[in-house]
């Protein structure tokens, strides 16, 4: 284990790269966004590339001008594309979301939380509970339970904490 402990040394390489990598939200380089201007990697200036090494001073000044100009619009882009790219990722989320309503006098199961288990059941323990009656409709996702004598069970619960009873 040569290696322990020089994680420190490679560090900058690492951010280096992180920060020159188009990331999928924006579709820019961190550096692009903060800088205005592409970077030019250290290997491009050893070995020289049609991109770095044709290039004239004057062309190059005029080029970083430009990019300081538009580095506003590009930034309006990346927030656009940040906004599409949530957008997309809250729809495949949601996509396995159901709702479920429930209504006043709807009978329903309670789920069963670790705490109020029986220990000595094992895997076998109920997780589900009881039989209740929606009493009230506190808010959305959120009702007030009774059981079948009529006692109000303390606090409202989540629909997802409910089941709906099928008699």
């Amino acid at each position: 284990m040569t290696c322990k402990g020089k994680w420190a040394e490679e560090l900058p390489w690492v951010l280096w790269s992180d920060r020159t990598t188009p990331k999928t939200s924006t579709g820019q380089t961190p550096y692009s966004l903060v800088c205005g201007t592409e970077v030019v990697l250290p290997t491009e200036i050893m070995v020289p590339t049609a991109r770095y090494g044709l290039l004239k001073n004057d062309v190059n000044n005029a080029e970083l001008s430009h990019d300081k100009d538009t580095v506003d619009e590009l930034r309006e882009m990346a927030k656009i594309r940040v906004a599409a790219y949530q957008q997309r990722v809250a729809n495949v989320y949601n996509k396995h979301v159901h709702i479920r309503t429930l209504c006043v006098g709807d009978m329903v199961l309670r789920k069963t939380f670790q705490n109020m288990m029986d220990m000595t059941a094992g895997k076998f323990a109920d997780t589900w509970e009881g039989l209740y009656l929606i009493d009230a409709v506190v808010g959305r996702g959120e009702y007030r339970l009774a059981t079948m004598d009529g006692m109000r069970v303390p606090r409202a619960w989540s629909a997802l904490h409910l089941k709906l009873y099928h008699v």
